[in-house]
Parts: C-alpha cells; structure tokens; sequence
C-alpha cells in the first residue's frame, strides 16, 4: 500500500502543487489547512509523514508538533516561509525530523521525504497490525481492505471503503460532511458535499436492504452521517 503523507498548509495552491508531485512520486496524500483539522485527520487515518507548516491559522506549526510528538505520531518535516535561525533551530529541537524553506524544488522536497521515511523505518518497532472494526454483523478489516455484511465478503472501491472505515471507527457518532471530506479527500474537496452525497449512495447500494430506507448509513440532516449497528436476528 502506498506510504500516506500528511500535507498541512493553509496555501491552497502550494497543497494542490505538492500533492500532484507527491502523487507522482507513489505516495497518497492527505491536505489540510490548518492544524486543527490536520490532527483529526491523522487520528482518523495516521500518516506516515506530515508535512507541517509553521506559520498557520489558529494553532501554528509549532504547537501543532507538539500534539503530534505527544501522540507518538510519524516524522515531522517543517515546510515555512520563515527565514528566522531561531524558528529552524527551535522546529529541529522539540523534535521535527526536517526543515525546508520556501520556496524549494518539489523534487528536492520529495528526495527528503524518502530518507526521513527510511530514517523512520529503521528507527520504528514492528508495526501492529490496524483493529478490525465490528458493527453489528458489519465487519471492516483495514489490512486487507475487506468488508463483510452477516458473513458475506463485498467488494468496494477503495474511496467507499475510506469512507465506510471512517464511519466505523465511530460508530453511532454524527460524523460532520466536511470532515469526512478533509479525512478522505483533502481540504482541496471541502465545500463539495457532492462527493460525500455519491459515495453514500454507493456505499448504502452496498450494505442496505432497501438502500431508499437505510438502516445502516444514517443522515443526520444539517450535521453529516452515522454508521449504526443493525441487530442480528435471534
């Protein structure tokens, strides 16, 4: 499975730049503009690397490294527009594992990326294993990206599958659209609530017994979606 890099940075151009390079490079990527929403983003689906910048809205860069520290979360590279010694040397000692100066060459960027994951790879304790999620007679196994409803294997693409393992790490929780969106799709898709409405549909085609009356995938009109257990029968 490819590496999932997370970008935080509030330059919407810069984050849709980056991802198309590191797309191309073979890795999947993950955009958020702010920390906030990078941090729940990688609780909901942990990266392999963040791509951090320092100078962002709300909680800046360096704040926001330090919950992801605290969290045991992956390498930090710090991407800033920040010239400051004093910002790079502060950055490296409360623990990011790299630093890059805008502007810089996208390649040069990717080439960083690849010896910080090795740099992690060799440092890292073998990994465990993801949980496999139950909800009701609803099985969700993200290692091998399999679905089972009372038994049965159905197959998904992979961003239906992303979405139902979102709702499933929270069962019976309201899961807000644009949330969904950032964690999945990236923060390029917030304010399309078009995608979220299509892999719904799909999703309950997939898992309903009358997919016009779901059961299941619950809208939560003016707040976003929930994963509900169905009891089993006796």
């Amino acid at each position: 499975m490819p590496q999932q890099i997370l970008l935080i940075d509030d330059d919407t151009l810069l984050r849709r730049s980056l991802t198309y390079t590191l797309e191309r490079a073979g890795f999947r990527v993950t955009g958020a503009d702010d920390a906030e929403t990078g941090l729940a983003c990688a609780a909901q689906n942990p990266p392999d690397l963040v791509l951090l910048d320092i100078g962002l809205p709300g909680m800046d860069g360096l704040a926001a490294l330090r919950e992801f520290l605290a969290r045991g979360a992956a390498p930090v590279i710090f991407l800033t527009a920040r010239r400051r010694q004093f910002d790079e040397v502060l950055g490296l000692e409360l623990g990011a594992d790299d630093y890059i100066v805008k502007p810089f060459d996208p390649e040069v960027l990717v080439a960083r990326v690849r010896i910080s994951l090795r740099r992690a790879a060799r440092a890292a304790p073998p990994p465990r294993e993801p949980a496999v999620l139950t909800v009701g007679d609803l099985v969700v196994d993200p290692a091998t990206r399999m679905v089972s409803l009372a038994g049965e294997p159905i197959e998904m693409q992979p961003r239906t599958f992303d979405l139902l393992y979102a709702l499933a790490s929270r069962p019976g929780q309201v899961i807000p659209i644009d949330r969904l969106l950032t964690q999945i799709w990236g923060a390029e898709y917030r304010g399309q609530p078009q995608v979220i409405y299509v892999h719904v549909h799909w999703l309950r085609e997939k898992l309903e017994q009358d997919p016009d009356h779901p059961r299941r995938v619950i809208t939560v009109h003016s707040a976003g979606y929930k994963l509900v257990p169905v009891e089993l029968p006796c």
